[in-house]
């Protein structure tokens, strides 16, 4: 529910947290939530985070660049976390972009009364020659410091976590390519931190009482290039990998080769690669003292993230930052992280019960409503290859439980009329979901359908874009018979 600008405090200090629906903020308002403080997320787009488990906090819509709704958001608000900036916007003015949030952030915390500022900036010697992304980091740093605000400011360089994007084109780059032709800048040192530390740093940053203006510089405990995390990357998913560097590749060319390999960083390209020729070393290790927080190594939180991938990204529910239209088409597949995944919305006028009925009886002597016979194909070819095929059938033929096998797919999640999550166990390279949900929406209800895939390595890719036509002519069927079964079943049940 989004609440009005002027929101009263119910007996707790209020926290302001600004990009909630990024991957930092995202993570810290779950932490934040359900504390002493109150959580209060300002978004520009609050049906981006309505489904996400924050249970006690508020939501407030705005953009840092509109100060009305800037300033509205802030009234009572004891302590603001910035995490807001405009590197994946569109078009190369994304540092005046900064500088004006930064400045309308400052000046709308000072009318406001805000205490303290808890900002999450870029690690990066500031003597050198910094790249714009950094550049503009360190900027807004000093913006923030110029208000009446006490400003703590942590200084980080890459984030390993399942879905930061650092180590996400890192491990994009390891799973698709044998041998990599690699740049100057896989040579690069780095001191990542793992999420998780970031996540308690930024936590006890607002709790913590300091004296005056503070900047900390975090990391974890090693110092690696880019190719060392890569090869630790490739070691723990048990990959063999050759890098053969090569240092005639420019920054565009760079930038060009991400675009091709990892597609979802297409929109980032040079700024994040001119980032990645700066050192990012910790100078300063006053953090170590100061925090009660014992930072990880690069081989746990790698192993860490590689274990949490899948609860993380049944969370995250990419649905929830994607159109709800009923043209929803994108088969082709869009990249998050490593996984290609392919959503398909439908609108049927029947309520949600009626609306899941027909996926509740998906399976089994049912069958898949469409091109049954592609579907047997495909079970024959798993069953030669010495997987299950399509001999385990549906324990019950009218509902779901989690465990249960559904042919060749055994259900991961279920919400009764809501959703429900299959895991595929056929014989393939890599790992396949299917999950279809409903909700409603006005007097109509959407039907979901959602294909993950994640592949392992060039064989994972082959696989998926050579089956594509066949893939979009099953599922598309499949979905399209789902709601025509739907809206004959409720219809004559009315009539």
């Amino acid at each position: 529910m989004v609440k009005n600008k002027r929101i009263q405090k119910n007996g707790k200090p209020i926290v302001l947290i600004t990009g909630a629906t990024g991957y930092i903020g995202g993570r810290l308002m779950t932490v934040m939530d359900r504390s002493k403080y109150k959580v209060r997320c300002f978004v520009r787009n609050p049906s981006y985070i309505q489904k996400k488990s924050i249970k006690e906090g508020e939501i407030v819509q705005g953009d840092i660049l509109d100060k009305e709704s800037l300033l509205g958001a802030m009234e009572g608000v004891e302590i603001a976390y910035y995490l807001v900036h405009s590197m994946g916007g569109s078009g190369n003015n994304f540092e005046e972009l900064d500088r004006i949030g930064a400045l309308n952030f400052i000046e709308c915390a000072d009318t406001a009364g805000v205490k303290k500022i808890v900002y999450f900036g870029g690690l990066g010697d500031v003597s050198s020659d910094l790249s714009p992304h950094l550049r503009s980091r360190h900027e807004v740093g000093e913006i923030l410091r110029g208000g009446k605000a006490q400003i703590i400011e942590l200084q980080a360089s890459i984030v390993i976590g399942s879905g930061s994007i650092s180590f996400e084109m890192i491990r994009a780059l390891v799973e698709r390519l044998p041998i990599m032709i690699t740049p100057r800048w896989v040579s690069t040192l780095a001191q990542p931190i793992a999420i998780e530390d970031v996540l308690q740093y930024l936590k006890s940053s607002g709790e913590m009482d300091f004296k005056g203006n503070q900047v900390f510089q975090i990391g974890g405990t090693d110092v690696v290039s880019y190719g060392q995390l890569m090869e630790e990357y490739a070691r723990q998913r048990n990959l063999k990998r050759i890098m053969i560097k090569v240092p005639v590749l420019t920054p565009r060319l760079s930038s060009l080769w991400l675009g091709l390999i990892t597609p979802v960083y297409a929109r980032i390209g040079r700024k994040l690669v001119d980032s990645l020729r700066n050192t990012s070393i910790m100078k300063d290790e006053a953090s170590r003292e100061v925090f009660a927080i014992n930072p990880k190594g690069i081989k746990e939180a790698i192993s860490d993230a590689i274990r949490n991938e899948d609860r993380e990204f049944a969370q995250t529910r990419w649905s929830d930052s994607m159109s709800s239209s009923g043209g929803d088409n994108r088969w082709g597949g869009e990249f998050h992280g490593v996984r290609i995944v392919d959503i398909k919305t439908r609108r049927v006028s029947t309520p949600m019960e009626a609306a899941f009925s027909p996926i509740k009886e998906i399976g089994g002597i049912n069958g898949w409503y469409y091109a049954n016979w592609l579907w047997k194909l495909r079970a024959l070819m798993d069953l030669l290859a010495g997987g299950i095929g399509i001999r385990r059938g549906r324990k019950n033929p009218i509902d779901f439980a989690v465990g249960e096998t559904v042919d060749w797919w055994r259900v991961e999640a279920y919400e009764k009329n809501r959703r429900v999550r299959f895991k595929g166990e056929f014989k393939l390279p890599g790992r396949a979901w299917l999950e279809f949900e409903v909700e409603p929406e006005k007097k109509e209800t959407i039907i979901r359908q959602t294909v993950e895939f994640d592949p392992r390595g060039l064989l994972g890719l082959v696989y998926w874009y050579g089956l594509l036509p066949i893939h979009s002519v099953m599922f598309e069927g499949m979905l399209d018979r789902i709601v025509q079964k739907a809206e004959e079943e409720y219809n004559e049940k009315v009539n």
